[in-house]
């Protein structure tokens, strides 16, 4: 399998708090992993490195063979490589959603207007909200605004998805709608990583699942060991409080 996200020793300290700690990981095309863990134990921030949204403190990080320490690696390359989807949606309020899926196809892929509405039109029918494409994010729900998310990523033509939370800040009810978005991706082929405290996608979506705590990676395999029987205490103590058995 070719590797498309290769991580070596990556360390990443805010100040005096190390948050990343010797990080080892890598990501197959086409693999689905779930990133899981407790809160503060580095999963969102290792998203951010691997996106060049945080520089990392030491380390190495390769995407699709670009080594992004390289003084001469194109980042603008590199980063149109990876879509990412945030918590809180990120729409920009004040413009439609058309316009919000096409303002960085025209600035940042050169896009015609013409190709870059065809291409948003395609994007918002897969996550199933063609009929909100004039819409403003406001008039919106969670579940609406985080599909149009996702649609928005999608537009750019990433190799891969990586999603920092998507439910979280969703109403149950709403989270339903954006977790099929993304096996619909994943059975497309599409690479993700999904930090995530939805277990029932990590188990029956992903390849792998990667457990973190304390800025380290204590845990990875397949869903059905991982979840089902996992060897480290650290782990098992988290799917206890998580699941409930």
């Amino acid at each position: 399998m070719t590797k498309v996200i290769e991580i070596r020793d990556l360390y990443k300290s805010f100040g005096d708090l190390e948050v990343l700690k010797g990080i080892d990981f890598s990501v197959d095309r086409g693999e689905v992993v779930s990133v899981i863990g407790p809160s503060g134990s580095g999963k969102s921030t290792l998203l951010r490195c691997v996106n060049q949204l945080e520089e990392s403190t030491s380390g190495q990080i390769k995407i699709e063979g670009y080594d992004t320490a390289d003084p001469d690696c194109d980042m603008d390359r590199v980063r149109a490589k990876v879509g990412m989807v945030f918590q809180h949606f990120n729409l920009f309020a004040h413009l439609s959603v058309l316009e919000n899926l096409t303002i960085a196809q025209r600035k940042v892929l050169r896009r015609s207007d013409e190709e870059a509405h065809e291409i948003a039109h395609r994007n918002m029918e897969k996550v199933g909200l063609l009929d909100k494409i004039d819409a403003y994010p406001n008039t919106l729900s969670g579940g609406q605004k985080q599909r149009v998310a996702i649609a928005r990523a999608l537009s750019m033509d990433p190799d891969m998805m990586l999603f920092d939370e998507p439910t979280s800040a969703l109403d149950p009810e709403l989270v339903g709608e954006v977790l099929a978005v993304m096996r619909t991706l994943a059975e497309e082929g599409m690479t993700i990583v999904a930090v995530t405290h939805e277990m029932e996608f990590a188990r029956y979506v992903s390849d792998r699942v990667v457990f973190m705590d304390d800025g380290v990676i204590v845990e990875e395999g397949p869903p059905s060991e991982v979840l089902v029987n996992p060897q480290n205490a650290r782990t098992k103590k988290f799917l206890q409080m998580i699941l409930g058995d």
